[in-house]
Parts: C-alpha cells; sequence; structure tokens
C-alpha cells in the first residue's frame, strides 16, 4: 500500500478545509510519528521546482496550497475576462452562501449533493465569498459568506436586496390546489 498516494490523495480531498494531525491518523490508521514522517515526505517531495503545490500548515491543518513564487500566474488566471463569467453551478454555490450565509462548505455540498470545493475556492479567489469564522461542527470547519465585491458586482447596496426566496412548498401548494380543484370539477361533472 502506498501511504505516500493515500495521503496526497486525502490532502487533495479535503481541498482548503484542510486536516488535522490527529484526523490523518485515524483515518489512515497510523500513528503520530509515522503520520509526520509521511508528510515530511511529500512535503520534500513538492519542494522540487518543478512542482507548483506544497503542503502547508495553517490554522491547524495541514494542507495542499500553491507556491507564492508563482502567484503572477494564479494571479492573471483570477483576472482573465474569460474566466471571469459564472457558470450556473458557481451562480447556485453563490446563491446558496448569499442566501445562508454564514455557511460550511460542507452545508453547501449537502443542499447540491455534489462536491463545492472548486468552486468555493474559485469564489472566493475572485473576491466574492471569504472566509466567515469557525464552525462549531466537528474539525471545526471554515464558514463562507458574501463580500462587499459580491454586493457591488451584483448592484446590491446590501443583502436585504437580494431577491425574496420562495422554497418549492408553494409551488407544492399551488399544484395541490389545482388537483383539488380540477378533482372537485370532475365531482361536480359526475353528479356527486
Amino acid at each position: 500500500m502506498d501511504k505516500l498516494g493515500i495521503l496526497e490523495g486525502i490532502l487533495f480531498v479535503v481541498g482548503d478545509e484542510g486536516i488535522t494531525l490527529n484526523n490523518l491518523c485515524d483515518i489512515m490508521a497510523i500513528n503520530i510519528d509515522e503520520a509526520k514522517e509521511l508528510l515530511l515526505k511529500l512535503k520534500n517531495s513538492y519542494e522540487a521546482k518543478d512542482r507548483g503545490i506544497r503542503i502547508s500548515y495553517l490554522g491547524d491543518a495541514f494542507k495542499l496550497t500553491t507556491k507564492e513564487e508563482h502567484k503572477e500566474y494564479y494571479q492573471k488566471l483570477v483576472d482573465n475576462p474569460d474566466a471571469n463569467t459564472l457558470s450556473p453551478s458557481t451562480l447556485e454555490v453563490l446563491a446558496i452562501i448569499a442566501y445562508n450565509q454564514p455557511i460550511t462548505r460542507v452545508e453547501i455540498d449537502e443542499i447540491r449533493g455534489v462536491q463545492s470545493a472548486y468552486i468555493v475556492r474559485r469564489l472566493v479567489a475572485k473576491g466574492l465569498i471569504k472566509e466567515a469564522g469557525k464552525s462549531k461542527l466537528p474539525g471545526r470547519p471554515n464558514m463562507y459568506r458574501t463580500t462587499r465585491e459580491f454586493l457591488d458586482s451584483f448592484g446590491l447596496a446590501s443583502l436585504n436586496e437580494l431577491p425574496e426566496f420562495t422554497p418549492d412548498k408553494e409551488e407544492t401548494e399551488e399544484e395541490t390546489e389545482l388537483f383539488t380543484s380540477i378533482y372537485k370539477e370532475e365531482e361536480n361533472e359526475m353528479g356527486v
């Protein structure tokens, strides 16, 4: 079993949430010394000039991050006008955050039913959302909220100007009323 490959995969999956040393030990069923040794080996392999990521220890968690010396290229990616259009899935995540903030990435995933880590990272990079503290949930995941730039981008003075959100419940009630009225009409036509 390639434990370095497993560690790399775990760091990729946890994304910007990162993983604590204790959680890593539990998941990989290894002791702290072995976890530290694996992290150091992987960290050293990422330090090569031909690698674009590194392992960072931020906020009590290990995570994959980009290298500072490549920052100008990442900035070009974020500033690229072609990359500034928001896809439907990105707009969906942004709407979920706007209407439910502060919210964790896991909660976003639960609402959408699919992973949103990449989209959340892109929205943070674009400055439309930001970290808003830590949740009290196990693992203390980051919580996200919209930014002033979000309001500016959508021409809003405050979040109070967001269109009113009405869940599907009203649609269901309308459908029920429509069904009931059709059913009553049929009863009347049948002389009931």
